[in-house]
């Protein structure tokens, strides 16, 4: 959150320096910056408001917390970076062009522009010290996309939208003062428009996806089928299904395969153990649903997206027994190069059972 929190701090004050030096200048580009740090303020707001509202304790009406809070709070950033910053500079930019005005005090303008853009670029530089921790090897555009928490993204693309946007502004109101001619800042205005409505649109296609539900990342999921399978209690993960509760919570349900002449003890006790195995190498498997079965090869629907979740989550991780980047499942990183000890230890030989009781006739 310390990244929220700078944005917010920045935007704050480049907003109210925004709008006095629109009241000397009278120019759109600066008009339409100041909306949109006036925008970004409250967007920061909002996901600070998420963020304490996700936090409440799971209810009888919402067994499984309020997580989601986060995702949808994110959403609304997006429909007011439309809306109040996109929407309204498009707005006032085809105005500015089509009754084009001269900008008063061009100077004042430029010099408060230059001063926002140093303010965004500290705000921009915590957002990427802050997205490096958890980003590992990803690149940033995999790592947007690909991200459970969504006030990262939102920051990053609210700080390079207006790092742009500045220079729009700046140009536009250069251009105008230069040639005379108003509608250059009208121009600025309207391009200023255009990029807000993308990062919107951006941000909306996002955390639409998060609010659906998305499953745990492909290296999640690798390294919850080897713990589910690093035991002798279970045979292999038939199917597997996971999803995200919240950027800090997976809930996991699997069918597991046992033997057919494991007692309903035996079998209670080996769920018991493979589900604290899970939660040892992956910490945000918060809730865990395990469905114990036969396996029977004939019977797999390769087209269902569980079971090809679970195969190749088995595939991957027997071709990169190091797993992946644990800092994506809130696990203890391990030595680079070093194997996971979970993914690359042998099972141990299942010890003698007894042969379940026949059935009374």
């Amino acid at each position: 959150m310390r990244a929220v929190f700078a944005a917010l701090a920045a935007n704050l004050g480049i907003a109210i320096t925004k709008f006095i030096a629109f009241l000397f200048t009278g120019s759109a580009s600066m008009l339409a910056e100041s909306v949109h740090s006036v925008a970004d303020t409250g967007n920061e707001v909002l996901l600070l408001v998420g963020r304490g509202r996700s936090m409440r304790p799971p209810s009888a009406e919402h067994p499984f917390g309020f997580g989601r809070e986060r995702y949808f709070y994110g959403f609304v950033v997006s429909v007011m970076l439309f809306t109040v910053g996109g929407a309204f500079s498009v707005y006032d930019g085809v105005h500015k062009i089509v009754n084009p005005e001269q900008v008063r005090a061009p100077l004042v303008a430029l010099i408060v522009l230059l001063l926002s853009a140093v303010l965004e670029s500290f705000s921009l530089r915590t957002g990427v010290q802050e997205a490096n921790k958890v980003r590992g090897h990803r690149g940033w555009g995999t790592f947007i996309r690909r991200t459970k928490a969504p006030e990262l993204p939102v920051v990053l693309l609210e700080d390079l939208a207006a790092l742009i946007g500045l220079g729009f502004a700046f140009t536009g109101v250069t251009l105008a003062w230069v040639t005379g001619n108003g509608r250059w800042d009208g121009a600025g205005s309207l391009a200023i428009g255009l990029l807000l409505c993308t990062a919107a649109a951006i941000l909306a296609v996002e955390m639409k996806s998060l609010l659906i539900g998305e499953a745990a990342s492909t290296e999640v999921q690798q390294m919850i089928v080897a713990a589910l399978e690093d035991g002798p209690e279970v045979d292999q993960v038939i199917h597997m299904r996971t999803v995200h509760i919240s950027p800090d919570s997976i809930l996991v349900a699997a069918k597991i395969g046992v033997r057919a002449t494991d007692t309903a003890a035996q079998v209670a006790a080996g769920i018991d153990a493979a589900e604290k195995r899970v939660r040892a190498a992956v910490p945000i498997a918060s809730t865990i649903y395990l469905e114990p079965d036969i396996y029977r090869p004939s019977r797999a629907d390769q087209t269902d997206p569980s079971i090809r979740a679970a195969v190749l989550a088995r595939t991957d991780d027997s071709t990169n027994p190091a797993g992946a980047s644990p800092h994506a499942a809130g696990a203890s990183p391990e030595a680079p190069g070093e194997p996971s000890a979970r993914a690359e230890a042998p099972r141990p030989a299942a010890p003698p059972r007894p042969a379940a009781p026949p059935r009374p006739q």
